[in-house]
């Protein structure tokens, strides 16, 4: 005979039916009737209580782009929850499985503006797919189950689920709870004829991935009509790891300071192929690569969700369908002629081999060529993760990914996400190297969980590159206000000593003769103890990026300026 049980109670019990084995939160008194479920569950259930409100949602959210799971987070109402808010807009933008559960002041004093009371409805509507409030203990199944189906079916994304205190308190009877599993797509057959004859007509093809929730098969089918019908592939932002870099038929990353080699190659091609990229401002080059609301290529557009089909772009073929369904069924097609496209498909993959070749520059530490060292000494396999920052341009360009779920970066542009992400994969992959990159002012951002990853002995290498300034910004203030600097520039803690505070071992280098040898010292020092390292990289501020220098880029909107007024006048 069935007992009853609490709202807290039932809510954990949710989450073991929909096989949750990990949860990320900072605790808070709004729902302690939670927390005291997960205490009878904690060989099931793994708790991280993290510092920050922003880093556990980052976490919950990198969770859910390597496992394709909803990442699970736990905070308190109000501030939690505002704190929290970040995490959320990235799985939204990133199209990643998520659910926020957000402890709520009780019924009895909701619509007071009651001690720290949020309409969580008016608050995440905009960025999550469904944000509603559980009032009635009776429904807490039913409104889990749910939220798991609307979080991994479709274009995956966050939920949000506001949980009254007093609710969580009552008790009720439990009712069963079933597995939910994904709503699956499959392509139309005459979309893909149509995508076919589009094909065979074409003579300058271009297939763009991007997307989530891509498992093994469906990378490795997507690997294999590439190369059956021979086509240049290009990844969206921060989805590299979708296609073998060293792959013939690879061609670059479709991002923010894309390679005008590529740029060029986007705009002359005659069919775009498009899967799981929504093709957005960053893929698109500010929507300047293809023209809006009608691209002069063909377009064929695969989406796992038809609202965001035609939702800017008018296609020529729209097709609905999961991507891992779409890349089994595509596999499956017969090759076309690709002889037409040969030499278009060599010229593509020629000048991505010519972008990432490091060019020779005067500098203590030249991130170009320690890149190129990194791919070298990590395993194949490994992790990277990043946030936001001029930093990033150099891993995007130089480092060269081979498997799928090896790279965790933002598509919101998130600072701050690299360390969150870094303890999430290394509490997913144990076993695998995990490697975090962040600018100065990124980690500062979430820095304080290192204590996390020591608590949890997590040994991820740590890689804080260090310029002083906010970089990115910098680098737009020098573009149009030359030589007017305010505030960004950074004055920054001993990072070593900040790190060793915590109880992890650092070092510091500003030579790139010194970069392997720290990495591979602390890659075995990680490996040896389960314990994390970091090494600070002291960057010249002239290393703007991988293209400009702080003082080229002054010199040139000041000369720019000038001819404007000598025009003018």
């Amino acid at each position: 005979m069935s007992k009853l049980k609490t709202g807290g109670q039932l809510l954990v019990d949710a989450l073991l039916a929909q096989d949750v084995d990990t949860t990320f939160c900072v605790p808070g008194e709004s729902y302690l009737d939670v927390l005291n479920a997960l205490y009878d569950h904690q060989q099931e259930i793994r708790v991280i209580s993290c510092r920050h409100e922003g880093s556990a949602s980052f976490m919950a959210e990198a969770y859910g782009k390597l496992t394709g799971k909803p990442g699970i987070c736990f905070v308190t109402r109000g501030p939690g929850a505002t704190n929290a808010s970040i995490g959320v807009h990235t799985a939204f933008q990133d199209s990643t499985p998520m659910i926020l559960f957000v402890g709520q002041v009780g019924l009895d004093m909701c619509e007071r503006e009651a001690f720290q009371e949020i309409d969580y409805r008016r608050m995440f509507g905009p960025f999550t797919k469904w944000v509603t409030q559980l009032d009635d203990v009776s429904r807490v199944g039913e409104y889990v189950a749910r939220a798991f189906s609307v979080a991994i079916s479709g274009r995956p994304g966050p939920v949000v689920i506001a949980l009254p205190e007093d609710m969580l308190t009552e008790s009720t009877f439990p009712r069963e709870i079933g597995k939910v599993e994904p709503v699956q797509a499959y392509p139309d057959p005459d979309a893909l004829q149509e995508m076919q004859k589009l094909l065979q007509q074409a003579r300058r093809p271009m297939l763009i991935l991007g997307g989530s929730n891509w498992n093994q098969d469906g990378v490795r089918n997507m690997e294999r009509f590439a190369s059956q019908n021979n086509l240049p592939v290009a990844a969206s932002f921060r989805r590299q790891d979708l296609f073998d870099n060293r792959h013939p038929n690879y061609v670059g990353e479709v991002g923010i300071g894309v390679n005008p080699a590529l740029a060029k190659i986007i705009t002359e091609s005659d069919l775009i192929i498009a899967v799981g990229s929504r093709l957005g401002e960053m893929v698109t080059s500010g929507y300047t690569l293809l023209d809006v609301p009608r691209p002069k290529q063909k377009l064929v557009h695969v989406m796992p969700a038809a609202e965001e089909l035609g939702r800017v772009y008018q296609t020529d073929v729209k097709i609905l369908s999961t991507l891992n369904a779409f890349a089994r069924m595509t596999a499956q097609l017969p090759a076309v002629d690709a002889q037409a496209w040969r030499s278009w498909q060599k010229q593509a993959r020629d000048a991505y081999l010519e972008y990432i070749e490091p060019p020779l520059r005067v500098t203590d530490f030249d991130p170009a060529l320690a890149f190129r060292q990194m791919q070298d000494i990590l395993n194949q396999d490994a992790i990277l993760t990043n946030g936001a920052g001029n930093y990033t341009a150099w891993a995007h360009r130089y480092y060269q990914f081979s498997q799928p779920k090896c790279q965790l970066a933002p598509t919101s542009g998130a600072m701050g996400y690299g360390v969150p992400a870094a303890i999430a994969a290394k509490l997913c992959f144990p076993a695998r190297q995990v490697i975090c990159l962040a600018g100065d002012g990124c980690f500062l951002m979430t820095s304080q969980e290192l204590t996390t990853a020591v608590a949890h002995r997590l040994g991820i290498v740590f890689l804080v590159f260090n310029n002083g300034m906010y970089a990115t910004i910098r680098m737009h203030q020098e573009k149009n206000y030359p030589g007017r600097v305010m505030a960004t520039d950074l004055n920054n803690p001993d990072f070593v000593a900040y790190a060793k505070s915590f109880g992890l071992d650092a070092c510091a280098i500003d030579k790139t003769a010194e970069f392997a040898p720290a990495l591979e010292k602390a890659l075995g020092i990680t490996s040896s103890t389960s314990m994390p390292y970091l090494i600070e990289i002291r960057l010249d501020k002239e290393m703007l990026t991988p293209r400009a220098t702080l003082s080229g880029l002054r010199k040139t909107a000041l000369a720019e300026r000038a001819d404007g007024k000598e025009s003018q006048s």
